[in-house]
């Protein structure tokens, strides 16, 4: 996550809802529109039948207060606006009490196709799909109470586990490899990148070797880690990932995938 951004949130009224403009909703709109079709190509079973359980908006922004209403009645969370940026102990916070933080500004049309922080797009069309499945649900939580049991010299370490599998992770259904994360289901180039681009290693899911990878924000991941079942997301949920934490630690993270950043193009 950077460390700052230009954006300003937007502030919920007294009802929880925001007034968006006309101009954000036309690029929620847009947004939708340009992810639709390679979304229900590459994404994965778990992700499109949230998605047709929340019924998302698509010619407009969709308020927190509606989506948490179906997800409520689902799986007990919800959806909370909050500045662009907060920090990990908040973040691990919100996680453990069952309520997803979503940054509650959108992108402008400069920043369309890529955007660094996350914003209303990413945290409601990629997140919530997953939350209405008990089992992501349930780890998205387990991540959370972790988190603030936690060292806050060990939250780079407990974060890489949410990133790979949340946020990146792949998925290997009737024969096919299918995306599976947040990140990759609101990115119109890392989703296809993910699935089709010989260039991306695609390494069984293993907890430990997770929590040794190191990645970056600010590229497409040069390692996806790919799950047989999405049950071995709900048996992780059960880990002692703390001592998972100790272990990562005591053997040390994995060299980089990925060139410094002053050598990136």
């Amino acid at each position: 996550m950077p460390k700052s951004t230009k954006y300003v949130a937007k502030i919920a009224g007294p009802d929880g809802r925001i007034d968006y403009t006309s101009d954000d909703d036309a690029v929620w709109r847009d947004l939708v529109a340009q992810q639709e079709q390679n979304v229900k190509k590459y994404a994965a079973r778990e992700y499109l039948a949230g998605q047709e359980k929340l019924n998302l908006p698509k010619d407009r922004v969709p308020q927190c207060v509606d989506v948490s209403e179906k997800l409520q009645a689902m799986t007990g969370w919800n959806v909370e606006p909050v500045p662009a940026l907060i920090g990990f102990s908040q973040f691990f916070k919100m996680l453990s009490e069952k309520t997803f933080p979503a940054a509650s500004f959108i992108r402008s049309r400069e920043d369309f196709d890529y955007i660094e922080e996350p914003d209303i797009f990413h945290e409601i069309y990629g997140h919530t799909p997953l939350l209405t499945d008990e089992r992501f649900a349930k780890f998205s939580e387990a991540i959370g109470k972790t988190g603030l049991e936690c060292d806050k010299t060990e939250y780079s370490w407990l974060i890489r586990l949410y990133w790979s599998t949340i946020e990146f992770g792949l998925i290997r259904q009737d024969g096919q490899i299918k995306a599976l994360g947040s990140g990759l289901a609101s990115s119109p180039t890392e989703l296809i990148y993910s699935i089709t681009d010989d260039a991306a290693v695609r390494k069984p899911f293993d907890v430990i070797d997770i929590l040794r990878t190191p990645y970056r924000i600010d590229i497409h991941q040069p390692i996806y880690f790919v799950l047989d079942d999405a049950d071995q997301l709900f048996q992780a949920a059960d880990r002692d990932l703390l001592a998972d934490i100790r272990k990562a630690k005591e053997l040390g993270l994995h060299a980089p995938a990925y060139p410094p950043k002053e050598e990136v193009a």
